[in-house]
């Protein structure tokens, strides 16, 4: 969660709105800001400033993908304490607080228009938040017509315990995935990968990562936090490794400590920053200097099966690795079928696909045919999914 970057939808480059709703001019940074109209995307950036005004000086459709951690706005009331007395480092700083409710979702709506007119046609947008944000920046998507593509519960290993005792321990943030439109339908989705990578089951919606500790901390010489909400490394990756490819620009127009840039550059990604506070950008540069990228090997995106060439079972008859008259059986030898030279399959006087077949003789509503029926070959079993595979080989050939 970086800085807030306006306070009313509709504001211009000239025009910075504090948190209370009051114009006044834009601060100066110190630092140089790249600005300025540019005539090509300002890959790998950080620019300095107020979010709309830097957003609308990028190109329309030019980024694959957002992702958001606004302010919050946390509406604490006084200082947090232990038990002990002592003082909880909590979110206190002025760009979290907005003068009404009203306020703040005029800033929501400012910041997603703009993050809007800059995602590609199939880019998609996440926005991280909790319990006082989130329910107000998914209406405001809604009202925007963004399609809501998944909710993700982020479940803290390590969550700040309630010192009050007087609600549940607050243990999760929720992510909202969501596309520009409901018509967006080729947007970035790895679940292959995410699923190889999860033993084989599909990634769920609840992930369990803990908060940003130890050495990924950032941390001034004072030894206190550079951020008080620095987002863990592992979040981002998995983000951007489901949703992005390598080449492709992701936007974070809330910076802060670049823990979206210093994930990209590792991962083969570009990045484009925008933050108000110089001394956040300052460390976001710092430390997204030093990051390593991954080789290209570790980094390459796995294929879809979805991207694959559609190979249909008679394919295979024609090919001559399923023969017709031959019989199929499932890994268990329960359930056989007959293979019949249309490239159906038949059990009994019924006939039809090997999804409908596989379906049919299980009771179930549906059936992966592909991955249900197996052919004997020298007394073991080789699944037809596998003659398959050669099938698309010989076509890629």
């Amino acid at each position: 969660m970086g800085t807030s970057r306006t306070g009313a939808a509709g504001a211009t480059a000239r025009t910075h709105v504090s948190r209370t709703g009051q114009v006044a001019p834009a601060p100066r940074t110190g630092l140089k800001a790249p600005l300025s109209v540019a005539p090509s995307l300002p890959l790998d950036e950080i620019l300095i400033g107020d979010c709309i005004a830097a957003l609308e000086r990028l190109p329309p459709e030019s980024v694959d993908a957002v992702f958001a951690d606004p302010p919050y706005n946390l509406q604490l009331e006084g200082a947090l304490t232990r038990p002990d007395a002592s003082l909880v480092d909590a979110v206190d700083d002025d760009w979290d607080k907005f003068a009404s409710f009203s306020a703040y979702d005029a800033f929501t709506r400012a910041w997603l228009l703009a993050c809007r007119r800059v995602m590609k046609k199939n880019a998609t947008l996440w926005v991280i938040g909790s319990y006082h944000n989130i329910f107000r920046v998914g209406a405001t998507l809604q009202d925007l017509d963004f399609w809501l593509l998944n909710d993700i519960v982020w479940r803290k290993a390590n969550p700040m315990p309630n010192f009050r005792g007087r609600r549940f321990t607050n243990a999760h943030e929720t992510l909202i995935w969501a596309s520009k439109s409901a018509g967006a339908k080729a947007y970035t989705f790895h679940y292959d990968a995410l699923k190889a990578g999860n033993e084989d089951t599909q990634m769920r919606s609840d992930w369990f990562i803990p908060l940003c500790t130890g050495e990924e901390r950032l941390k001034g010489a004072d030894g206190r936090k550079v951020h008080p909400t620095q987002k863990p490394e592992a979040l981002l990756a998995r983000v951007i490794l489901s949703s992005t490819n390598p080449g492709d620009v992701v936007l974070d127009p809330f910076f802060g400590t670049g823990t979206t840039g210093a994930v990209a550059k590792r991962l083969g990604r570009h990045f484009i920053g925008v933050e108000r506070d110089s001394a956040y950008a300052a460390a976001a540069r710092a430390r997204i200097a030093a990051v390593e990228p991954l080789s290209g090997a570790a980094i390459a995106a796995a294929p879809e099966k979805r991207a694959e060439a559609r190979v249909p079972f008679l394919s295979l008859i024609e090919g001559g690795h399923v023969q017709p008259g031959e019989t199929l059986v499932d890994e268990r030898r329960r359930h056989k079928a007959v293979v019949r030279a249309d490239g159906t399959l038949a059990v009994g006087p019924i006939v039809g696909s090997i999804h409908k077949i596989g379906a049919l003789v299980q009771g179930l509503p549906a059936c992966n045919g592909w991955t249900f029926w197996n052919a004997e070959r020298a007394g073991r079993l080789v699944s037809i999914d596998a003659y398959r595979a050669k099938v698309r080989e010989a076509l890629s050939a």
